[in-house]
């Protein structure tokens, strides 16, 4: 299906063993989205942290029959593992250590985060922004970003 719809698109998708979810963002989604990942580029960058900002690429461990394009990830503490790489196969290199989530709907993927390793997750949702840290195989809420 991904190489039907192409990578130029406007839609993301979700696949949880067996279950797809062909999600469409809206106009006020993605402003959101870029303002928050500009302010998290911007403290990178003040603190002077290393970091690869990968956008929705598709993130997917074909084994567990999971696959997710988030609104936006970024390398972070494990950006000297996908410095350079054109692609990245998470049977090989490392999860994005952060991923967000701008979240009009009522729930997000958390399952397939989890399951992919991502280390931190963040969902704003309209005005809150909540921040997820995955211990022990699940995400908990968190008052810090690491």
């Amino acid at each position: 299906i991904l190489k039907d719809l192409g990578s130029r698109r406007a839609t993301r998708i979700a696949y949880d063993n067996g279950t797809l979810d062909i999600m469409r963002p809206h106009t006020k989604q993605e402003e959101d989205k870029e303002t928050i990942s500009d302010l998290i580029k911007a403290l990178l960058e003040e603190f002077n942290i290393e970091f690869r900002s990968l956008g929705s690429t598709t993130l997917e461990r074909r084994a567990e029959l999971k696959a997710i394009e988030p609104d936006q990830c970024f390398y972070i503490q494990s950006e000297q593992a996908v410095r350079g790489k054109r692609s990245v196969d998470l049977s090989q290199d490392p999860p994005p250590d952060l991923v967000l989530e701008m979240n009009t709907a009522a729930y997000t993927h958390l399952e397939i985060y989890e399951a992919l390793g991502v280390p931190e997750l963040w969902r704003f949702n309209k005005k809150e922004l909540a921040m997820y840290r995955l211990r022990a195989g699940k995400y908990q809420a968190v008052e810090e970003s690491r």
